[in-house]
């Protein structure tokens, strides 16, 4: 009977504590070829000031630079900041998954494309006709407070790598 009695209590303290947690992003979602905003080329280097340019990832991304000064919000909501930045995928490769490191889950979250169902942990970009240019997406970062270190992790096929982006703030 003492153990039922333990056991409820951990239920009750374990169920307070989830209803405490701020609400997460859904899991993730497949970004389908319609949402591309435009075409463009490759790679893709955004600026030519090294400070503002786009980075490539495994060959197949061009992300945005490792730091964004400027952060929007508060707006009510979850995920009351936000910083837009665009994404570009290399033609042909794909599918492209992004996904915020397990650490940052609870800080931050992500969303490219159009449809507006966001933020996500997590994205999947479809694969798109093969060619010689990119592929532009619209999105960007959501932040629970004006400012954090967000680590991305960007998978292609077997290959994956962490990038690290200063949102609001350096890394």
């Amino acid at each position: 009977m003492k153990s039922l009695a333990v056991l409820l209590v951990l239920l009750v303290l374990t169920g307070a504590a989830f209803a405490a947690t701020p609400s997460a992003p859904p899991p993730g979602r497949t970004i389908p070829c319609k949402e591309i905003i435009l075409g463009t080329k490759w790679p893709y280097i955004g600026n030519r000031q090294p400070e503002q340019r786009y980075r490539i990832v495994l060959g197949a991304v061009s992300v945005p630079p490792a730091y964004m000064p400027q952060v929007e919000g508060p707006e009510p909501g979850a995920w009351p900041y936000w910083r837009k930045s665009g994404l570009v995928v290399k033609a042909g490769a794909g599918p492209v998954t992004v996904s915020v490191a397990p650490a940052a889950r609870g800080r931050a979250a992500i969303e490219w494309g159009n449809a507006g169902h966001g933020p996500f942990n997590s994205i999947r970009l479809a694969r798109c006709a093969n060619g010689s240019g990119g592929y532009a997406y619209a999105g960007g970062f959501s932040l629970r407070s004006p400012s954090a270190c967000v680590p991305l992790i960007f998978r292609v096929g077997s290959r994956s790598e962490t990038v690290r982006f200063g949102v609001g703030r350096r890394c």
